[in-house]
């Protein structure tokens, strides 16, 4: 009778580990996947931090340049998609547009001394180039919570865990480099 007793016990302290071990992975998951979406926020942030810039910049250039519509209009669009777009896919595609919509107007500009001299150009570039470092902080942080995050769902037997919840492969926010290098905010010629 006694071995019946101490055959259960061991049989329930094993069961009890097995749904301890799934809660723990489960919760872990969810932690995870949480860290996943609080990136993604700050990235968001940024970004619309950065689109909010936009109208100002847009009219400072405005009041200053002349036949340079097409840029302007160029970067306006750009704004207007990054704003628009939904997913991690489209936010960085739109993202690479307006880099690259904002690297043309900043070559523009530097054909109007007076526009490189005003306080108020000067002081959005330096707001722009600041959100730009904040965004590209933010896409590094991301970057890394879904590299941890992927990794945890993939390995042995986490992955089985996964599966069965119907936790899934995050994306990556890639940024083309070669559209979005800061542009040059260096007044000083």
């Amino acid at each position: 009778m006694k071995k019946s007793y101490i055959v259960i016990g061991i049989i329930l302290v094993v069961i009890l580990a097995i749904v301890m071990f799934f809660v723990g992975s489960y919760n872990n998951l969810v932690t995870l996947e949480e860290n996943v979406d609080n990136k993604y926020a700050d990235i968001d942030v940024q970004l619309e931090r950065r689109a909010d810039l936009i109208p100002n910049l847009v009219n400072t250039v405005k009041g200053y340049v002349e036949h340079e519509d097409e840029a302007i209009e160029k970067v306006t669009t750009a704004r207007e998609n990054l704003v628009n777009a939904k997913g991690i896919e489209e936010k960085a595609n739109a993202n690479n547009e307006l880099s690259s919509a904002l690297n043309n107007l900043m070559v523009i500009v530097e054909n109007y001394p007076d526009l490189k001299a005003s306080t108020n150009f000067i002081n959005l570039q330096d707001e722009l180039a600041g959100t730009e470092n904040r965004i590209s902080t933010a896409r590094r942080d991301y970057n890394n919570v879904v590299k941890d995050y992927n990794a945890k769902i993939k390995k042995i037997p986490t992955n089985i865990i996964a599966s069965m919840s119907g936790f899934e492969e995050k994306e990556y926010f890639e940024a083309d480099e070669a559209k979005t290098e800061v542009p040059n905010v260096d007044f000083s010629n």
